[in-house]
């Protein structure tokens, strides 16, 4: 079978052929592009005779599908799935597997350094103690015996729970299928915003979850709460946030991902809004990380050829 990575994945090219070679074996092809593009006509170029086309959060429509022809599996190196046309590639019987756990820890460590961020003040307080200013107007609060909120207790919110009792924070839980870690208190999802001090998004997008934290919700989070966001953009609605960020209805945010990938326009207005830490979509990309996604994605081609003998 011929394989395209048809577009880098974070990992030397070197290591990342071993770690390829490993899992499928010598007989297969393997084509590896180093640039990233989102032209259609590059993207269908590259991957119009491929059986299997390995990405990862490139965004891959149609129009792009359509000009793989031997397309028998998309391989998505990354934990969601809604920057692929789903619904062709099952009109298509396209099999489309993804990278799952590989960036867990990854998320959820960023997810407490967007915390400790900003309860700390720690980007004001490098601006202060470069500029030769003191701790005045930056003194922060602690994470120890703050309520967090955690919104979806997959890998990843269970991950965040794990760390919460850690810092010997108090964990409420909500998630929209009945949830499944131990010794922690689940309550539906307007209890948690009434009580949280910090509220934690980690959610897939879906139909379902677009906007899921609205101007509603907002309003029911404590004036002095803050919302960490390292799941999906689109989850939070960006003007209600924003609105609420600028007014004060709440206190602060963390916010990894946006409603377009980077780079961000700058008019973004969650750019422009007070006591907000914002990073690049970054909480997924770690050294290991993209070496445990290397071989995650790996290990499911093999296992899609070992299925096709």
């Amino acid at each position: 079978m011929k394989i395209v990575v048809i577009e880098p994945l974070a990992v030397e090219e070197k290591r990342f052929l071993e770690i390829a070679r490993a899992a499928v074996g010598q007989e297969h092809e393997i084509v590896c592009y180093d640039t990233r593009t989102t032209d259609v006509k590059e993207l269908g170029e590259r991957g119009k005779d491929a059986d299997i086309i390995a990405l990862g959060n490139l965004p891959f429509p149609r129009e792009v599908l359509e000009q793989c022809e031997n397309l028998k599996m998309l391989a998505v190196a990354f934990t969601g799935l809604d920057h692929v046309d789903l619904a062709y590639c099952e009109e298509r019987g396209i099999k489309v597997q993804n990278c799952a756990g590989y960036a867990t820890t990854a998320v959820a460590e960023l997810t407490f350094g967007l915390m400790l961020d900003v309860y700390r003040n720690i980007l004001p307080c490098d601006e202060a103690a470069r500029a030769g200013g003191t701790k005045d107007g930056l003194v922060g609060f602690e994470l120890e015996g703050k309520t967090i909120g955690v919104v979806g207790t997959g890998a990843i919110g269970a991950r965040v729970i794990e760390l919460a009792k850690a810092f010997r924070m108090n964990v409420l839980a909500y998630n929209r299928t009945p949830g499944k870690v131990k010794d922690v208190d689940y309550v539906a999802l307007e209890e948690l915003l009434e009580k949280s001090d910090i509220v934690s998004l980690h959610v897939p997008l879906t139909p379902e979850t677009k906007g899921f934290i609205g101007e509603k919700e907002l309003a029911l989070m404590k004036p002095s709460a803050i919302l960490i966001n390292t799941a999906r953009g689109p989850v939070a609605d960006t003007k209600a946030l924003a609105d609420a960020l600028q007014s004060g209805k709440i206190a602060g945010a963390g916010i990894d991902v946006f409603d377009a990938e980077p780079p961000l326009d700058p008019a973004d207005p969650l750019l422009h809004t007070p006591h907000t830490v914002v990073t690049p979509h970054v909480a997924f990309a770690t050294k290991e990380s993209m070496i445990k996604r290397a071989i995650i994605e790996f290990d499911n081609i093999a296992a899609f050829i070992g299925e096709r003998k």
